[in-house]
């Protein structure tokens, strides 16, 4: 499958891109760096587990692709404590990096059951 055709990379594509355009102007180059990282980890692990040839080294990157969700969502927690990102806008990305991993671990079970089948 094309991971383009993935509504779980769309998705994290597009939080990876809003983190880009949020922290564009800032100033702390490391917090953005790590931030925006960890954002576009996400769906470019997808991309590189979902063109891999084996069902193992798919699972591999997408259980990567979930790490770097959660080091994601601890950022954007962090992020609102220290006043960088809005609170409203903090909870909307994290429920999305909570929906996003819980896609993620549906693609990983759908992964082994094509392995399994």
């Amino acid at each position: 499958m094309d991971f383009e055709r993935l509504n779980v990379w769309k998705r994290s594509a597009r939080l990876s891109a809003s983190l880009y355009r949020h922290f564009a102007d800032s100033r702390d180059f490391g917090f953005k760096d790590q931030i925006t990282r960890s954002g576009l980890s996400v769906p470019s692990n997808i991309a590189e587990g979902m063109t891999r040839p084996s069902v193992k080294d798919r699972i591999k990157f997408l259980y990567i692709a979930k790490g770097s969700c959660a080091e994601l969502r601890t950022q954007i927690y962090i992020g609102v404590e220290i006043g960088y990102i809005e609170r409203e806008k903090g909870n909307e990305w994290v429920k999305e990096t909570k929906e996003i991993a819980a896609m993620l671990t549906g693609l990983i079970r759908k992964q082994g059951d094509f392995d399994a089948g």
